[in-house]
């Protein structure tokens, strides 16, 4: 069997997907129960009052250009969280199976989990040597019960892109005994480029994108799961079959044309002139310790006085994020990258005595 199957719940395997109503858009619709009439202040293309198209051809077309894989290697989700949480269904058995992940990372790896009923290993980046990736004691701690590795590259929140070669280790041996999810939300931002041609290579490889950050979709809700089509198969048996919204689809698509395209990678690099502008005006700082260096669009920062530095900004009108709960942060905040005026007025809270 393949070992993308091998390693899913079998029931999920097994799981008949819900029949939803025939996408036929040139005939007359009378079979999904809708209404004829369109809402007050509808402009969508389609009509909110249809039911979208299940995984639209269109969309997962572009997803699969802007991503350099096959249409077949694409499931569109919402937001990488979607993603995150289907693969928990599909593979974690309630009191059974397990996730590894590298901490401190992305909370939604280890929120599925538990929803899902599953118990979380945590191996600590290392901090000493810039939050680093162990793979020999990542590789120590798999067991057999654990269906997911989630590697966040860059890492959120500490922003580094990790090692490709401790990445590539990893995809190696867990090759088949584990399906080993790479978070590339923040990808954009770094020059390292994405992953996903290693799907070509790893079939238990999977890979998450989102339109949320570089490309201003936060609020349409739309990311991807990037897979062997054995396991995109699974993942279109458990998602909702009209999971992206109509308008969501519009918003996509508007954005991935070749213009918008040019916009967004034009803006992103104005954005890392910021990220150093704000990385510098940090360094200065008297309540700021340390500027951790960035391959995202946030910066981690370590503070000498981190109630005086969120005081100020909350003054000012500003939120950072305080991170103070995590064990191996227990002095640092979470700062997005944004406009020159909202790094002036931070900068000036920062030399706040």
């Amino acid at each position: 069997m393949n070992a993308l199957l091998a390693l899913a719940r079998p029931e999920i395997v097994n799981l008949k997907a819900y029949a939803h109503a025939a996408w036929v858009p040139s005939l007359t619709r009378l079979h999904a129960n809708e209404v004829p009439w369109r809402p007050a202040g509808d402009t969508s293309r389609a009509g909110l009052n249809r039911y979208p198209e299940p995984q639209p051809q269109a969309l997962i077309d572009a997803l699969a250009a802007l991503y350099g894989v096959s249409a077949a290697q694409v499931l569109a989700t919402r937001g990488a969280d979607e993603a995150i949480d289907l693969l928990s269904r599909i593979y974690l058995r309630a009191g059974a199976d397990a996730i590894l992940q590298c901490g401190p990372t992305f909370g939604m790896y280890q929120t599925a989990a538990r929803i899902q009923g599953a118990d979380v290993i945590e191996i600590p980046l290392q901090s000493e040597s810039g939050w680093s990736l162990d793979p020999e004691r990542l590789l120590a701690a798999w067991r057999p019960n654990v269906k997911l590795v989630y590697l966040c590259s860059p890492n959120n929140p500490t922003a580094n892109t990790l090692s490709r070669a401790a990445l590539e280790t990893l995809c190696t041996v867990l090759d088949g005994k584990a399906i080993v999810v790479i978070d590339e939300a923040y990808v954009e931002w770094s020059r390292s480029g994405s992953l996903a041609h290693w799907l070509e290579r790893f079939q238990t490889l999977a890979i998450l994108r989102t339109l949320s950050k570089a490309h201003a979709l936060a609020g349409a809700r739309l990311g991807a799961l990037l897979a062997a089509p054995p396991l995109i198969q699974l993942a279109r048996r458990v998602i909702p079959p009209y999971a992206i919204s109509a308008q969501t689809v519009e918003a996509a698509l508007l954005a991935l044309e070749p213009k918008q395209l040019e916009d967004s990678q034009r803006r992103i690099e104005e954005l890392l002139v910021e990220r150093e502008y704000l990385a510098a005006g940090l360094h200065a700082s008297p309540l700021i310790a340390k500027v951790w260096p960035s391959d995202a669009n946030f910066l981690l920062v370590d503070c000498h006085d981190a109630d005086r530095f969120l005081g100020n900004s909350l003054e000012a009108g500003l939120l950072v994020r305080d991170l103070r709960a995590h064990p191996k942060l227990p002095r640092s905040l979470r700062i997005s990258v944004g406009r020159r005026s909202d790094h002036d007025a931070l900068l000036h809270c920062a030399g706040k005595p």
